[in-house]
């Protein structure tokens, strides 16, 4: 029987999907993602585009930090059924490189192999466009996604190659994807480093000036927890299964929101406390 499978360039459908929907490109900390409605969405697609074919899999491309963990979107997406999570790396200037060539050579080697009769790409990068014409002459058929308005955001001659275009607009990506709320910050006096504490008047109380500091981070700890949405806690929820801590996209985040509640930068012995009072917190919610 003939099968599709599916390709997604998460890079393309984060910057584009928030673009649709806000105006313009939008940072990942600053969306929401439900993860299991956005597969829901594809596979209805594929089995539009791919009349009475199987789904083969979704393989889904993504970059990840040298060192880091996976995030909770991607911790999500790698427990689905019928989801293949595909890491390339992000550069230091948050770049995603090696993904498209990932997706070229899946596209061609299941091409080659007679494992699909059909793909469905979401993607807009012209690198990606010398998998699809090879696997095109393996007979496979190339339905390409786009996300309104895909006349700007994918390559001209991508476009051309495809045997089908589909463009979702901005309410289709709506049911998936949606802009988080801005917590502001606020503001506080910079708390000493212990390790540098002095003044003309005498010594400083060492222990109630670490109280302080420790009763701030756990307020801004607490607020920033409070805040995290249900598609958070179950990304949490999947990332534990494998691994331990805070993810990685999660711990960006809360070391400056912890930052800016201090007024500088955390200790070493500060950002252990901080992780350790998240963990409780999540599972608090978990519970």
């Amino acid at each position: 029987m003939d099968r599709v499978a599916i390709f997604v360039d998460a890079g393309y459908l984060f910057a584009q999907g928030s673009a649709a929907l806000s105006g313009s490109k939008v940072a990942r900390s600053g969306l929401s993602f439900d993860a299991a409605k956005s597969v829901e969405r594809l596979k209805l697609l594929a089995e539009q585009k791919a009349h009475g074919c199987r789904l083969l899999r979704i393989y889904w491309y993504d970059g990840a930090l040298a060192g880091s963990g996976l995030t909770t979107d991607q911790a999500t997406l790698a427990h689905l059924d019928d989801v293949k999570l595909r890491l390339g790396a992000i550069n230091n200037t948050g770049q995603q490189k090696g993904v498209d060539s990932l997706i070229v050579t899946d596209l061609i080697e299941l091409a080659r192999l007679k494992s699909i009769s059909d793909a469905l790409l979401l993607s807009g990068d012209e690198d990606v466009r010398i998998g699809v014409q090879i696997a095109q002459n393996y007979g496979v058929r190339v339905h390409l996604l786009g996300i309104q308005p895909s006349r700007g955001s994918q390559s001209s001659q991508l476009l051309r190659e495809a045997d089908t275009t589909t463009e979702w607009e901005a309410a289709e990506v709506s049911l998936f994807l949606s802009l988080r709320e801005v917590i502001p910050t606020p503001l506080s006096q910079p708390v000493p480093i212990s390790e540098s504490l002095a003044t003309e008047a005498g010594p400083v109380d060492l222990s109630s000036t670490a109280i302080e500091a420790k009763s701030l981070i756990e307020d801004a700890v607490q607020v920033f927890v409070e805040n995290l949405d249900f598609s958070d806690i179950e990304g949490i929820k999947q990332f534990w299964e494998t691994e331990k801590g805070v993810p990685s996209d999660l711990d960006r985040k809360l070391l400056p929101t912890c930052g800016a509640a201090l007024g500088r930068k955390l200790e070493r012995h500060e950002i252990t406390e901080m992780r350790t009072h998240f963990s409780r917190l999540v599972r608090g919610r978990i519970s």
